[in-house]
């Protein structure tokens, strides 16, 4: 009894056990399908950790479409108990973050009757930065990605240095991009219109700050546009949303990612 509280609807965090210091937690509807795997939809976080809020904001979804709903949780300070970016650029001090996001939802499929081959990713600001540069690594495990306000983008240009662009992704990361697999998978961008702040995506000197930033746009809705052009130009579908009235509010632009990810769902 207690096994089945803990395990279905929203759940405690749970630690990883590949790294505990990774951690997740999830939503699981009671009443999952028996005549299919489950949609799994994952939630990655910003530089603020809010998975929890994350997952408790879909549950109402995962309900209505029987998908299971996962929060990654990857801390601020591994290391270096100052640094608060490290999953966003994916690779940090040994820790591959996408080799760890795969591996938890190894997990989730061991405990679970969920779609793990291919899952839906939606992460914003941080998580936004994570979600397209996963994009590029493994696009055959993804259905779809959805990439919200990231403050700073990789394009898709092997002339610019990683992470402003791809050079020398290939002895960087054991793999190359693959493009045609990048362009099968259905890509939204999601940005609020009032988005527009800018102290924080500004920071030359900061650790995750690389000159020539600023070219891509001052503000995140322009650097958005800039990573849309990106992919349109290397052949990539993109659907591009602005949420009216939203700032810098990752919850804010949930109902345009519902609506992205339930409508591939329900096909």
């Amino acid at each position: 009894m207690t096994s089945v509280l803990y395990t279905y609807g929203s759940t405690p965090v749970f630690a990883s056990q590949v790294d505990p210091r990774l951690h997740y937690c999830l939503h699981v509807p009671r009443n999952l399908p028996d005549d299919r795997l489950a949609p799994l939809v994952v939630m990655q976080h910003g530089t603020g950790r809010t998975a929890q809020k994350y997952r408790t904001a879909m549950r109402d979804f995962a309900d209505q479409y029987g998908a299971v709903i996962l929060a990654p949780i990857f801390p601020a300070g591994l290391i270096d108990p100052d640094d608060v970016h490290n999953f966003k650029f994916i690779s940090y001090r040994g820790i591959r973050f996408d080799h760890m996001l795969l591996t938890i939802v190894e997990e989730v499929a061991a405990r679970y009757p969920v779609a793990a081959e291919r899952f839906y990713l939606h992460g914003f600001s941080g998580g936004g930065q994570f979600t397209h540069r996963f994009l590029f690594l493994h696009p055959e495990r993804l259905a779809a990605a959805s990439i919200g306000a990231p403050g700073r983008i990789t394009q898709l240009d092997d002339s610019l240095p990683w992470w402003l662009g791809t050079k020398e992704f290939e002895q960087r990361f054991g793999k190359p991009i693959d493009m045609d697999a990048v362009r099968r998978v259905p890509v939204h961008m999601v940005i609020g219109s009032e988005d527009t702040d800018t102290f924080e995506i500004n920071n030359p000197g900061d650790s995750n700050w690389m000159d020539g930033c600023e070219k891509t746009g001052l503000t995140r809705i322009e650097r958005l546009q800039t990573l849309r052009r990106n992919f349109e130009a290397n052949g990539i579908t993109v659907r591009f949303d602005i949420v009216d009235g939203v700032a810098h509010r990752g919850t804010g632009v949930l109902p345009a990612v519902r609506k992205f990810f339930g409508e591939l769902i329900g096909r």
